[in-house]
């Protein structure tokens, strides 16, 4: 079983990126599963804090399930054609301490969605991860994209996908991802 863990980058308690990884976690292949977590209960980073009190609980526990799956997927809301502050501060309190930050991250297969109700979906956001993807060593899927624009009107007032077409291409989507993990596994044996 391929286990993935998938982040929501986005707080708000009705958000398109938080519907859409529960989308993609009904849409997983048979052979995997997804867990779906958020960036809630994480603080702003603060070294003074990491000195004095350590790594809050909220993101040891993030980090555990992130080392214990075999893939990591973001769902990366875009806010003024970037990635969210609440998003990238929660990547970098994962990349703590810098020694801890290969276990992490280094390897891991990574893929990125997300949802926008602008015109564009999440292209800048997405492209704005790249740097930060490539900084912490990990596997990047690029073999689709999926960038869910006009999102107000894709999901229900419930928060399910209503789209048919955005559900095939997520569920097509979430196949080549685990699929590019299973290449992997194989390469590195």
């Amino acid at each position: 079983m391929v286990r993935l863990v998938g982040i929501s980058g986005s707080l708000r308690q009705h958000s398109y990126n938080t519907a859409l990884l529960r989308a993609a976690q009904a849409l997983v292949p048979q052979t995997a599963e997804l867990e779906v977590r958020t960036l809630h209960g994480i603080p702003l980073y603060d070294a003074d804090l990491e000195a004095r009190e350590g790594t809050p609980q909220s993101v040891v526990a993030l980090k555990s399930a992130i080392v214990a799956s075999d893939g990591l997927l973001l769902v990366t809301p875009e806010y003024n054609h970037g990635i969210p502050g609440v998003f990238k501060n929660g990547i970098d309190w994962l990349s703590r301490p810098p020694a801890d930050a290969a276990r992490v991250f280094r390897g891991r297969p990574v893929a990125l969605i997300g949802a926008s109700p602008g015109g564009f979906g999440t292209t800048l956001a997405q492209a704005a991860w790249l740097p930060t993807i490539t900084a912490l060593g990990m596997e990047l899927w690029s073999g689709g994209r999926l960038m869910v624009a006009h999102a107000n009107s894709a999901f229900s007032e419930e928060g399910t996908l209503k789209d048919g077409a955005i559900q095939s291409q997520l569920g097509q989507f979430m196949s080549g991802f685990v699929e590019f993990i299973g290449r992997l596994a194989r390469r590195s044996v």
